[in-house]
């Protein structure tokens, strides 16, 4: 259907967003309706039919939830009427605006939104693509998401976030365990972004030491401190245009917070060794493996700049609860490993994937993309065997809860003589050890000082 045939209705309390969308679609649509009153929507649609409407999430109400746009579209799902409904929404809601989808809703839209993807959304529904735009959200090749492969709920439930959110400028704070793929987030919500054509830097600010940490992020004007024989750019102002992806972001210091939210506040660096200050433009997304509970607390972590980083934020769930996902990233690594490493293409057998579905990865996608490669460079046959899938000694020592003191004594020792070996195959270079063990070097640095090496 063409838009210049539909009749749209518009519910929403908030007058001027009804101004602002009988503007832009009157000389679109055949006709636009507005409405301030969810409880006319019944009346209404009784009298005449649409082929879209737009309803707001929130209505001013004795209790504000973003409920009550999931109250109403039931009530326009019971009615009977083919509209298509658009819910919109703010950042905040985008959870319940997923959840709406699944009650019946064929898209979301996030206030303030751009006029021409609003439009576009509106011609796609009347054009009858639901399904195929659907497909196309849900890759589960990765060729959006940069390999970030899955069928489970819980992972569709994300791209359908990513896709709403990346095209906004909102400050990101992706959650989640090591190793859940949160550095896959950050390159699809930037691939995705108005962005995209511009610079995509990463930075693992908890590995950077308080000397560093300024100079990194700020750069740093010649002479500003012995060894700066040369003026350097910081990685905001690398980032500049583009997108700045702040990993490990809960393990930095309560003076880096202080340093970081002035930035964030004032859109300006200014260089060690300078007083100009440089206006910067940068989409922000940050990602941590600490809780939101444990950021909350504030002799770890400032209240105000979490606010700061987290207008919208992303939970990556661990592999062990992304139901039927496991064999499918499994097949994916066999590919990819198979083809690096000139083989025929692995296989595994029955046994094989049954051990994989029973193990519950304490070092999620990370320790299985390792295990995949071990298993595919050592074993003799294309078929890989139980035998082959051997997992990692240090993450089976993580999820196995030491029973008493002794239990957790041995524990350790082990972990310490793993780790040691590994750093010596290697000739000590940290970066290939963490590879080989399933960590970030964040952790294995952690481990180090833990253990004294």
């Amino acid at each position: 259907m063409n838009l210049k045939n539909a009749n749209i209705l518009v519910v929403d309390d908030d007058t001027d967003v009804l101004t602002a969308v009988r503007l832009l679609l009157k000389m679109e649509a055949k006709e636009v309706v507005t409405e301030k009153n969810p409880e006319n929507i019944r009346s209404i649609l009784s009298k005449r039919s649409f082929d879209i409407i737009l309803l707001d999430m929130n209505f001013k109400s004795s209790i504000n939830t973003g409920n009550e746009g999931i109250y109403w579209l039931k009530k326009i799902k019971e009615s009977a009427t083919s509209a298509s409904v658009i819910m919109i929404t703010a950042y905040g809601d985008i959870d319940l605006a997923v959840r709406s989808l699944k009650e019946g809703a064929s898209d979301f839209i996030i206030k303030p939104w751009h006029n021409e993807k609003l439009i576009s959304t509106i011609k796609e529904l009347l054009k009858g693509k639901e399904g195929n735009k659907e497909e196309g959200k849900i890759s589960t090749e990765g060729k959006k998401f940069n390999d970030l492969i899955g069928e489970s709920e819980v992972v569709k439930d994300i791209f359908f976030k990513v896709e709403k959110i990346a095209p906004t400028d909102a400050n990101i704070l992706i959650l989640g365990e090591n190793g859940t793929g949160k550095d896959l987030i950050a390159k699809a919500i930037h691939k995705l972004s108005l962005r995209a054509k511009k610079p995509y830097v990463k930075v693992d600010v908890g590995a950077l030491t308080e000397s560093l940490f300024e100079s990194e992020l700020f750069g740093y004007k010649k002479g500003a401190f012995t060894g700066a024989n040369e003026e350097r750019a910081g990685r905001f102002e690398t980032a500049n245009g583009g997108t700045l992806f702040l990993d490990e972001i809960g393990n930095i210091s309560l003076h880096q917070q202080a340093k970081l939210l002035s930035v964030l506040q004032n859109r300006q660096i200014n260089k060690l060794g300078s007083n100009e200050m440089i206006n910067i433009d940068i989409r922000l997304i940050c990602a941590t493996n600490v809780s939101l509970a444990e950021l909350a607390n504030e002799t770890r972590f400032r209240k105000d700049l979490i606010y700061r980083i987290n207008t919208v934020e992303v939970m990556m769930p661990p592999l062990r609860k992304r139901n039927g996902d496991i064999l499918k990233l499994a097949n994916h690594f066999l590919k990819i490993y198979s083809e690096k490493y000139m083989k025929s293409q692995s296989v595994l057998d029955g046994k094989a994937i049954e051990k994989l579905n029973n193990y519950v990865f304490p070092g999620n996608v990370r320790e299985l993309q390792y295990v995949i490669e071990r298993a595919v460079i050592m074993a003799d046959n294309r078929e890989l065997s139980a035998a082959d899938i051997i997992f990692s000694p240090i993450e089976k020592n993580e999820a196995v809860p030491a029973t008493n003191e002794n239990d957790q004594l041995n524990l350790e020792v082990l972990e310490k003589n793993t780790i040691l070996k590994v750093i010596d195959k290697h000739n000590g270079n940290i970066s290939k050890a963490a590879k080989e063990l399933g960590l970030t070097r964040t952790s294995l640095y952690r481990r180090l000082n833990k253990y004294d090496i």
